[in-house]
């Protein structure tokens, strides 16, 4: 008979069973699943006893964590207190505010490792060819203080040699330029422009200064307050003025007035024009310098054409490597 209910069959043969027919049955729902007493194990069983927690970084719960580096203390304002941390900071100050106002080069400026090296180079030989003609033909002890006297003098009248003959090259650059680019470059002068502007004031503010402190400043007297005010101006100008002016004059010349953000090939172009003009008042201001006539020639000429031929050297790198052209 049947057995009823949900049970299992009675067997494939028998009767009794919930299928149709009666044969067989639906099986039990709860009765205990094949393969063994506790089902058959999972496909891959987890390697940790909770599943759903990600594993330990160490292999101990409690091991050794990974330690912050040591902090770098600064130190303060008392590292200013000192005459030689106070002097650093009155030359990084008036170095940052130099570079930012007169050695910007521009977006289009053009980074050439190896003209900085060979620039560099031609300088170190110049100076080394100086030096043994000085020891060669020139017996005068006062001649090395002469040179240094000189070199300075060059490198703070370069500026003001820039300012008189750099109008006279631009205006030639920009008419040999195609006249189609030549709107685009005089938009461009602003840059130059500002920089002689910055230039001319911080000469003209350090002579000011220094000029009504002389003139007003008088020891004998009694002093009043807006004397001592001006006093303090003028020492601050002395302090920190004459290092920015020194590196406003350096960067100056070195970067001709931001004139790269005029065109990349300006640069050498006023470098060229810089080192003849200095050749001319070397020329008539101190005559040829000492030795044979082939000595003379050279010491006179050697720096001007070795100055010529590594700008043009860097005109040609700028034409050929980068693609830099001004009549294309």
């Amino acid at each position: 008979m049947a057995t009823g209910g949900w049970g299992p069959g009675n067997g494939p043969g028998q009767p009794g069973g919930n299928g149709p027919g009666g044969q067989g049955g639906w099986g039990a729902p709860y009765g205990p699943p094949q393969g063994g007493p506790y089902g058959p194990p999972p496909p891959n069983p987890a390697p940790y006893p909770y599943p759903n927690q990600p594993p330990y970084p160490n292999p101990y719960p409690y091991g050794p964590q990974p330690t912050r580096p040591a902090v770098r203390r600064s130190r303060g304002c008392l590292s200013y207190v000192s005459p030689v941390g106070l002097v650093a900071a009155i030359l990084r100050s008036a170095h940052r505010v130099a570079t930012r106002l007169f050695a910007q080069e521009g977006e289009s400026r053009i980074v050439d490792r190896a003209v900085d090296r060979v620039q560099l180079a031609r300088t170190v030989l110049g100076a080394a060819a100086t030096i043994a003609l000085i020891l060669a033909y020139n017996v005068d002890p006062n001649r090395w203080e002469d040179a240094a006297y000189g070199g300075a003098a060059q490198l703070m009248i370069a500026p003001f040699v820039l300012i008189v003959a750099a109008p006279l090259v631009i205006i030639g650059f920009i008419y040999y330029a195609p006249p189609h680019l030549r709107p685009h470059l005089r938009s461009r002068l602003r840059a130059p422009l500002k920089a002689v502007g910055w230039y001319v004031l911080t000469l003209a503010v350090i002579g000011g200064v220094l000029v009504l402190t002389a003139l007003t400043v008088d020891e004998r007297d009694g002093k009043s307050w807006w004397e001592y005010v001006l006093a303090v101006v003028a020492l601050v100008v002395v302090a920190w003025g004459f290092p920015f002016f020194f590196m406003a004059s350096l960067y100056s010349a070195r970067s001709a007035f931001n004139s790269a953000q005029v065109h990349p090939m300006l640069p050498p172009v006023l470098t060229m024009a810089l080192v003849w003009v200095f050749a001319v008042l070397n020329l008539t201001g101190d005559g040829m310098p000492g030795g044979p006539p082939i000595v003379q020639i050279g010491s006179t000429l050697g720096g001007p054409l070795s100055v010529t031929a590594v700008s043009l050297w860097e005109l040609r790198r700028m034409r050929t490597r980068f693609g830099v052209t001004l009549r294309a």
